[in-house]
């Protein structure tokens, strides 16, 4: 497995930080961030999304946080994505 690194926090120290890659052979965006706490994972257990679709978080998946101040690194994620045309 191979991953293209697209971006880190621009505010983060030297641990712990929210970061961006790519991993073109799953195709898939792959995202770092801070660990979502009880209380917003007590808030997304409760709610459904979409019409038919089960509350909560099933195994195998997870729930991070990362700051609003990263959008242009999710955003470049995006695009390298559909650049090449996974």
């Amino acid at each position: 497995m191979e991953l293209d690194f697209i971006g880190i926090d621009p505010e983060t120290g030297k641990e712990g930080s929210p970061t961006a890659w790519v991993d073109q052979e799953s195709q898939e965006i792959v995202i770092q961030g801070w660990a979502a706490g009880a209380d917003l994972l007590d808030v997304i257990s409760r709610i459904a999304w979409a019409p038919d679709h089960t509350p909560g978080i099933p195994a195998g998946e997870a729930v991070v946080r990362v700051p609003a101040r990263m959008v242009r690194i999710p955003r470049e994620a995006c695009d390298v994505v559909e650049r090449a045309g996974l």
